[in-house]
């Protein structure tokens, strides 16, 4: 829904690699289209398996971004589960453009080569965006809230909530001012169907 006003966001989106699906929505509205995707993806899921699959393959993590203290607090919990896992780097920071410069002279000292990014959207995609030609990284990713989760500072919702599809409700009881944020979610379905009766 930001993509939709952000043009910069929107051309950052298309020139990915890979964007996954993250919520609930997204999987709807590509079934509602005709084109569905085989399951969702958030960074709270996928952080782990890519730190578990770092630290059986010696590939080096820089984890940046969330509040300070969080990344800490998320790399222990990785380094906990997995002895062998390489974490070469954790900074809150901040994406300012007048802090570039120091940070991507840090991650590319710490000889990172995946680097998880939590700044939340748009913000980490635009950092990432703005950064990649000059990080030695092979991989950047934005990975919105996961350090908060894998920290366990914000608990992710019971399973069930997930495999149903509200996780999202679980996180506006916890955060109600994200109110503001879960208010494009009947936009968003607006839109889609807008968009598939004018097709």
């Amino acid at each position: 829904m930001i993509a939709r006003h952000d043009i910069n966001f929107r051309n950052i989106l298309k020139r990915a690699n890979l964007c996954v699906p993250d919520g609930v929505g997204l999987l709807w509205a590509a079934k509602y289209q005709g084109t569905p995707l085989p399951e969702r993806v958030t960074g709270s899921d996928g952080v782990p398996l890519i730190a578990a699959r770092a630290a059986e393959k010696g590939w080096r993590l820089f984890l940046l971004g969330a509040a300070p203290g969080v990344a800490e607090k998320a790399a222990d919990v990785l380094r906990a589960r997995h002895p062998a896992l390489q974490i070469v780097g954790v900074y809150s920071g901040s994406p300012a453009p007048e802090e570039e410069d120091a940070i991507v002279e840090r991650i590319n000292a710490s000889g990172a080569d995946i680097l998880f990014v939590a700044y939340g959207a748009p913000e980490q995609d635009k950092w990432i965006a703005r950064n990649t030609p000059r990080l030695r990284v092979k991989m950047a990713m934005g990975v919105g809230g996961a350090f908060d989760f894998i920290a366990g500072i914000i608990p992710r919702a019971p399973l069930w909530m997930q495999r149903l599809g509200l996780e999202w409700l679980f996180r506006l009881y916890l955060q109600p001012w994200r109110i503001r944020r879960m208010m494009r979610l009947p936009r968003f379905v607006i839109a889609v169907l807008l968009d598939n009766l004018f097709k």
